[in-house]
């Protein structure tokens, strides 16, 4: 899948979104459309695993507390959030997911470990306040993964490459378009929420303090949960992007490769670079006990 026009002509004779993807995911790759379902029920499984094991657990990270809990607690207290109660919920999955590959934990890098907490905030809070079958959801991620095949090819989801755009942009455009599937919008809402997504975090830097995916990473897998559903709601609206949606990818990929290396995932420039990053680092690597002699 190298672009949203193939994806979108293929709707047009009568297919969903999921199936478009999963078609031309068979054509590529020369695996049955069955067992491409299979494996994408296999993810769903394995990133649901994720999300309890997350939820349950308690962390200390080596540079912030535990946040997700934290923020748990507020939500308690509050009859609504201000930011609702499916962002609220899908942050707070988002960041206990984000914490717990910070801590090692198992999850499903979608697209990547740094973005992971993003997408199953987006599909489970869904899931726990609207309530759709199993299989809707495996759909959804069908859908997710085809928007994260276009910017693989046209562009990246590597931070090293592109920037923060490619990892946590790209998870929140496919959880974006993810959510309109969900909603019964059409194929193109779909492509259009995760192009309005990406166009919201174009340049978006990677800046990981100490090169560790904690700060400010773990902060923006909860926060943009709310872009990517905004994003949803807007192309459900019918708001679509003046510029094609391929061609929004392509700028992506312009504008990754011209960041500076400082801030694409060196750790040399942005949030990594400030006098707090520089003692971070400087204080977790100290701590580090040297290799042993073989």
């Amino acid at each position: 899948m190298r672009s949203f026009e193939e994806i979108l002509k293929l709707c047009e004779v009568d297919l969903e979104f999921h199936e478009a993807v999963v078609e031309l995911e068979s054509r590529e790759s020369g695996k049955s459309e069955d067992l491409i379902y299979t494996n994408m029920s296999y993810m769903l499984d394995a990133m649901e695993q994720s999300v309890n094991s997350a939820i349950n657990a308690n962390f200390k990270g080596r540079m912030m507390e535990d946040e997700a809990q934290r923020f748990e607690r507020y939500i308690a207290q509050r009859d609504v959030p201000l930011s609702g109660k499916f962002i609220a919920k899908a942050s707070r999955i988002a960041l206990s997911v984000s914490q717990y590959n910070a801590n090692m934990g198992r999850i499903v890098a979608a697209p990547t470990a740094g973005s992971c907490g993003i997408l199953p905030g987006l599909l489970f809070a869904y899931r726990d306040l609207y309530g759709p079958s199993r299989d809707m959801l495996v759909k959804a991620l069908i859908v997710a993964g085809g928007v994260g095949e276009v910017i693989q090819k046209r562009a990246t989801l590597a931070g090293a490459e592109g920037g923060c755009q490619a990892e946590c942009g790209a998870a929140a455009a496919m959880g974006s378009a993810a959510l309109v599937y969900l909603e019964g919008g059409s194929p193109a809402a779909s492509a259009h929420a995760a192009v309005l997504t990406i166009k919201s975090l174009m340049g978006l830097v990677c800046d990981p303090v100490a090169g560790l995916v904690e700060v400010p990473c773990i902060k923006r897998n909860g926060t943009l949960v709310s872009l990517a559903s905004l994003c949803a709601d807007m192309a459900l609206a019918g708001i679509r992007s003046v510029i094609p949606p391929d061609e929004v990818i392509d700028a992506m990929r312009r504008v990754g490769r011209a960041l500076p290396e400082s801030l694409r995932e060196t750790s040399k420039g942005g949030l990594a670079a400030t006098p707090k990053g520089r003692e971070l680092e400087k204080k977790i690597f100290s701590e580090v006990p040297p290799m042993a002699e073989i």
